[in-house]
């Protein structure tokens, strides 16, 4: 859908700096994932090319001094760019976009929010760290959970002198902790469940420039929003078959008996208690235990919801296979004001990428590689580990490629990723690719 401010252009009329409304095809049916961004090198242009003839850009939005008011029409009648609105008109375009553009600020209007930049030496220097931290933080979990299974107690101590230095590794660069966080073992979901959703929450409020302490909050939150489940049988919890109606009240109890549990933990914080408590709350007012909707859900656990949910259809549970990540991206965006906020969503989106560290991918060419790292500002073309051959061979040396600068294949066609794969597709291993 376009407005008075848009106006249709060709694909090779497109400059550097123009932000890009809408497409001439539904955004589900290109790798645009995000409705609206921005023109940041040629390559985005070529990457429109393949799939449209031509776009809509957002005048007041783009980012360039070309005068377009004499662009080319495609078809229809002519669109005209409105030069001058009035004054109401102005007013409320603007706060609209300053409620898009500044969210953190909206969100948190309290916090002195910063902007984060990845450290030097990206994921291969902060792996050695990410995995040391990462085993720490998952061996705190286990204990906290086996002292509880043996003495009722919920001792928190072991996981809060972990969640510091994972937090810090995130802060640094992400990709290392999310490659990790997506290593889950068949047999250990609700373990690593809580320590994936950690790391995602981690990652999300980075993006949002959320100070240290914050994010330490959403890294503890996280990692207790579901140690209710330490009270329910765990032959409900690993059972395929659907739940009865008794059976899934009884699950949603998680959330109680996780509030009761923190209770006697000395775990004051509020942002902490209302993740655990409003984690399953839904936008549209269709979660529980409240049945809150909107803005009466606290953010913190808007957050915790959404991390709680990525982390869950991207594992494997028993009754449920995992879904690949560029699947779980659609998914999540579809939800949007409808299980979460729209905002939280497309942060998160930019945040993790569609194609987050450690995720296996096909080319075009046919073969198969893992995300080492995502570029930022160029989610679809990321750095690689080519695994297998066109013929899905293993390769005896996997070798390394940067898809921003590798653009056509050996046959001199367009390289570009054809789909994501789910967790161990064509036998590959990822846990035995770490650094």
């Amino acid at each position: 859908m376009t407005s008075l401010e848009s106006v249709e252009i060709l694909v090779g009329d497109l400059e550097i700096g123009m932000y890009v409304s809408a497409l001439d095809k539904p955004w589900s049916q290109t790798p645009f994932l995000l409705q609206g961004f921005y023109i940041t090198s040629p390559q985005d242009i070529v990457e429109l090319e393949r799939h449209c003839k031509h776009v809509y850009i957002d005048v007041y939005q783009s980012r360039t001094s070309t005068d377009h008011s004499n662009a080319r029409v495609i078809s229809g009648q002519p669109r005209q760019i409105i030069a001058a609105r009035s004054e109401q008109e102005a007013s409320v375009a603007l706060k609209f976009k300053s409620r898009v553009a500044n969210a953190s600020a909206l969100l948190f209007p309290h916090r002195k929010l910063k902007k984060y930049d990845d450290a030097a030496g990206g994921i291969q220097s902060e792996m050695t760290v990410a995995k040391s931290v990462h085993a720490e933080l998952s061996g705190a979990v286990d204990a906290m959970f086996d002292e509880y299974s043996r003495s009722n107690v919920l001792n928190v101590s072991g996981i809060r002198a972990s969640v510091n230095p994972m937090v810090e590794s995130v802060i640094r660069n992400p990709d290392a902790c999310v490659w990790l966080a997506r290593m889950k073992t068949e047999d250990s979901y609700t373990y690593r469940h809580s320590v994936g959703a950690s790391i995602w929450a981690v990652a999300l409020g980075r993006q949002l420039g959320l100070p240290k302490v914050d994010l330490q909050r959403l890294a503890l939150g996280a990692l207790l929003f579901d140690v209710g489940k330490l009270r329910i049988p765990a032959e409900l919890l690993k059972k395929k078959e659907r739940l009865s109606r008794g059976e899934y009240e009884l699950l949603k109890s998680h959330v109680a008996f996780g509030m009761e549990m923190l209770g006697n933990t000395g775990v004051l914080n509020r942002s902490v208690t209302e993740m655990v408590e409003f984690h399953h709350e839904r936008h549209g007012g269709h979660g529980y235990p409240h049945g809150l909707k909107g803005d009466d859900i606290p953010v913190m656990a808007r957050i915790a919801g959404i991390v709680d949910c990525y982390d869950a259809i991207t594992s494997r549970r028993p009754y449920a296979e995992p879904m690949s990540p560029s699947h779980a991206v659609k998914k999540l965006y579809a939800w949007r004001d409808i299980d979460f906020q729209a905002e939280l969503i497309e942060e998160f989106i930019q945040a993790i990428g569609i194609y987050p560290a450690g995720t296996l991918v096909e080319l075009s060419s046919g073969e198969v590689g893992m995300v080492l790292a995502e570029y930022r500002t160029r989610r679809l073309r990321p750095q690689l580990l080519v695994l297998l051959d066109r013929n899905k061979v293993p390769l005896r040396d996997p070798r390394p490629l940067d898809m921003r600068a590798v653009t056509h294949d050996d046959d001199g066609q367009p390289l570009e990723i054809i789909t994501s794969l789910e967790p161990g597709a064509y036998g590959v291993d990822i846990e035995s690719l770490v650094f």
